[in-house]
């Protein structure tokens, strides 16, 4: 009993050694994502959401009949020129939204294979500053669900990077369940391994006062293509637990299989809740990521 004692300290103290390196790297991290994060933001122009529907705003929305009774100002008199009737333009609602991001620090996350160009959880990290950078020069209020209240500063990234160095580790791999106020917007990324009916657990809580919301799952390469051959092991971030296959080749048909079924299954729990689900590989260029969700971002807003 001694010695399992001490075996199950021993563990525990490695565990602790090794979050507290992870967060060192993540600071040490931080001011390049932040770097790298402005220059992903810059590939893309965000602008305001148009609400579709008549109301304060910049953008040309429609015209309609004069009404008795308005002031004669309103009429746009070149379009009413063109006909009998008395026209009025009118433009487009524009409105701030509040969108809430979350990035999975779980092990899992830790993965950086030699195919790619970076590990997941800086990959993750980066694209939310990037997100967050964006969405606030657009306009909007943005937060870290369970750690940042919304806010529309310029110095979002800052503050974003400040809060995820200190923030909780989630191993779950997922946010808090907590109800999203109703016309919000999450977008959560990670990698979304576990198993999906959790994961419908946790979007369910989200999105119960009618918040809508994006997946945006990262994935290294060799998770997608399985490019193992011969005498494998393989070991689980997570649990530490080992699987040796003696020819990695024979169970790549079966692994991607399988894969691909998660995959769906996760997709259709965000279909369930009219989520959208985005993936994204760590050896293609940040940028690709966030020019995808981005219109899924302006849907949102109509």
């Amino acid at each position: 009993m001694a010695v399992s004692t001490r075996l199950v300290s021993e563990q525990a103290a490695l565990k602790s050694v090794g979050v507290q390196q992870a967060a060192l790297d993540l600071a040490q991290a931080m001011p390049r994502l932040a770097l790298e994060a402005r220059q992903v933001a810059a590939t893309a122009m965000h602008g305001l959401h148009g609400r579709r529907r008549a109301g304060q705003g910049e953008n040309f929305w429609q015209f309609r009949h004069f009404a008795s009774g308005e002031a004669a100002s309103s009429v746009d008199w070149r379009r009413s020129a063109r006909g009998d009737a008395l026209y009025v333009r009118e433009h487009e609602w524009d409105a701030a939204q509040t969108l809430w991001l979350w990035v999975d620090r779980s092990a899992s996350m830790n993965l950086a294979s030699s195919l790619a160009q970076t590990s997941k959880i800086e990959r993750a990290l980066m694209l939310c500053l990037a997100l967050a950078d964006l969405l606030v020069r657009g306009g909007e209020r943005v937060g870290l669900i369970g750690v940042v209240r919304p806010s529309s500063q310029r110095a979002i990234i800052q503050k974003l990077a400040l809060a995820m160095m200190t923030a909780k580790e989630e191993p779950s791999g997922l946010p808090d369940r907590i109800a999203l106020a109703p016309r919000s917007e999450a977008i959560l990324i990670g990698d979304f391994l576990g198993e999906p009916e959790t994961l419908a657990a946790t979007i369910g809580a989200l999105a119960s006062r009618g918040a809508r919301g994006h997946l945006l799952v990262i994935a290294d390469p060799v998770e997608e293509t399985f490019p193992f051959a011969g005498r494998t092991e393989l070991i689980d971030p997570e649990s530490g637990g080992k699987f040796l296959a003696a020819r990695a080749q024979d169970i790549r048909q079966a692994y991607e299989t399988r894969l691909a079924a998660h995959r769906d299954a996760v997709r259709a729990v965000a279909r369930r809740f009219g989520w959208s689900m985005t993936l994204h590989r760590t050896d293609r260029p940040a940028s690709q990521a966030v020019l995808a969700v981005h219109p899924l971002l302006q849907q949102g807003a109509r």
